[in-house]
């Protein structure tokens, strides 16, 4: 955990507030495109937001849209913070990568522009060819956009197959919005080339919730985890250390490694092998055995 103060907070679009922060005893930790922390805010809700800063530079920059139906937390950032609060925030996470490419496509969603920022301007300065698609009825940072990247950002909602059908075969896409404009990417780009992030989980079905019992090797603990609970919750009332993050399976903050069992993986992350996110997975076994 680090303690950083919020320097600034400033509009930048319709909704959405740009916040600055400085680490209170020295520079934050270091980070790559396509980052996010968990902000905990003093309303005790811990959210998650996308760097979209500097890599390398001794600070971080986040921007928060204003919810229209906020669950408490984009709310409390627009109506109470200010510049010289001190905020718990998490070192920073990366699902969502940028691997390296001759030529990108990126395709952005209002918000979903923060995560993307940094990496087009990290593309830009390896020599990669550069594409942004960028829509939305509020567009964060589009001057700062047309001054540092000029007519490779096009604005307006794109033509999804037209831009799939002249990609270049060693283009990787990277995509991150509203949900309907994730599902399209899905559809018309190539899955071995596409990178999506989503800041909710799709609505999917899966098989009933059963009891099982997670088998904590490290601690030599059983825990059982009821029809209606969550592994995550079983474990924390247990008073094993798993942090709770966004429990959506989004932000990867509750990230456990099993050693045995069948789980099923419910997050949006795509769990690596060998790993589980706690919060919405579960086990298809009996018994799931964890590196706890």
């Amino acid at each position: 955990m680090q303690k950083a103060i919020i320097d600034d907070i400033s509009p930048i679009a319709d909704g959405v507030a740009a916040l600055t922060l400085r680490g209170t005893t020295g520079p934050l930790a270091p980070w790559e495109p396509g980052a996010h922390i968990d902000v905990t805010l003093p309303n005790w809700l811990t959210r998650q937001y996308s760097l979209c800063g500097e890599p390398g530079s001794a600070g971080y920059r986040i921007a928060v849209r204003r919810e229209r139906l906020s669950r408490g937390g984009s709310e409390y950032v627009h109506d109470h913070l200010r510049p010289g609060k001190v905020l718990d925030i998490s070192a920073p996470r990366n699902t969502f990568p940028l691997l390296p490419a001759p030529e990108y496509l990126f395709v952005a969603g209002g918000i979903g522009i923060t995560p993307v920022l940094p990496m087009l301007r990290a593309a830009a300065a390896s020599g990669a060819t550069t594409t942004l698609a960028f829509a939305g009825r509020s567009t964060p940072f589009a001057d700062e956009l047309r001054r540092a990247h000029g007519e490779r950002v096009r604005f307006g909602r794109p033509d999804l197959p037209a831009l799939a059908a002249a990609l270049d075969p060693a283009a990787l896409v990277y995509c991150c919005g509203p949900e309907p404009m994730l599902a399209e990417a899905e559809e018309v780009f190539p899955a071995d080339r596409l990178h999506v992030e989503r800041f909710r989980p799709r609505a999917r079905t899966f098989e009933p919730d059963t009891a099982f019992e997670a088998v904590c090797a490290r601690s030599g603990r059983t825990v059982p985890v009821e029809a209606d609970e969550s592994l995550l919750d079983a474990l924390r009332f247990a008073g094993l250390p798993v942090a709770p993050g966004c429990r959506e399976g989004v932000c990867g903050s509750c990230e456990l490694r099993y050693l045995d069992g069948r789980p099923e993986h419910r997050d949006e992350i795509g769990a690596a092998e060998g790993r589980i996110y706690p919060c919405v997975s579960r086990s298809l076994s009996p018994r799931l055995t964890l590196d706890l």
